[in-house]
């Protein structure tokens, strides 16, 4: 049974797409059969991962709308067990397209349905934005992480975003457990990245994942080679950072792997 986790924050710049990516990636290398989801029109998960989304013939959007079969469209990317659902800027038309058609919230959950079970996990690379697609993802999803920049702002909009997911809960998906609060982009020479971490654990407390994803340079580079952390350089902090990520997330689902432990 495939477990769906989105990966949301209708801020952007808060490493939504470089998390969707490199857990996807830490997950795939834990061999887990791990499926990305691009629900975003701007498709830097797709770019990401090595493809050209000016090349893809069929998308995520083709999925919801015109009801294509998922399997036709998956692509298997360069990082072993990793497959790819892509998505192309038509994506940004499919919320206007949707808004007048019944069970609008579920399109999303239903497109995905058939393949399931067919993957370990399915990552959901979210928009920033609480707009219908972003429902629709956290309809589908069993859980979602929250990614949250160790900056100034950091918890502005959290609160609708946690707003949101009430909302989703109560009416069309109760079975959406909050996966966990991750914090990004942690810079250790700055008071502001500890600050942060010391407010969002106050706040949050067991919710927050003990694994922080440090400011990287190779983790920022590796997207302009269209490559996952793991394939760029797989002994960096980004790298590393990730995996244990993945190690957590696989610690509190309660799945053994015989390759999860630290090397």
């Amino acid at each position: 049974m495939g477990k769906i986790i989105a990966i949301a924050n209708q801020k952007g710049g808060v490493g939504k797409t470089t998390t969707s990516i490199n857990l996807a990636a830490s997950l795939a290398v834990l061999e887990h059969k791990t499926l990305l989801i691009d629900a975003d029109p701007q498709a830097n998960s797709t770019s990401g991962v090595g493809f050209n989304p000016k090349d893809i013939d069929a998308s995520i959007y083709e999925c919801i709308i015109d009801g294509i079969n998922p399997r036709d469209i998956i692509k298997e990317t360069e990082t072993p067990n990793l497959y790819l659902l892509p998505a192309h800027i038509d994506l940004v038309g499919a919320e206007i397209e949707i808004i007048n058609m019944p069970q609008r919230e579920q399109m999303m959950r239903n497109c995905l349905a058939p393949i399931k079970d067919e993957y370990d996990f399915i990552i959901i690379d979210c928009s920033p934005s609480l707009g219908l697609i972003t429902v629709n993802s956290l309809t589908a999803a069993d859980s979602v992480i929250i990614p949250v920049q160790c900056q100034y702002f950091a918890l502005e909009g959290l609160g609708k975003l946690l707003n949101t997911i009430k909302i989703v809960q109560s009416r069309f998906n109760p079975n959406l457990d909050i996966e966990g609060i991750l914090l990004t982009m942690f810079d250790s020479r700055t008071r502001i990245s500890k600050q942060v971490v010391d407010e969002v654990k106050t706040h949050f407390q067991s919710m927050v994942f003990d694994t922080i994803i440090n400011t990287n340079t190779r983790l920022s580079e590796a997207p302009s080679f269209g490559q996952t952390i793991i394939m760029h350089d797989a002994a960096s902090t980004g790298a590393i950072n990730h995996l244990n990520l993945a190690r957590e997330i696989l610690n509190r689902n309660n799945i053994d792997n015989a390759n999860t432990e630290s090397k």
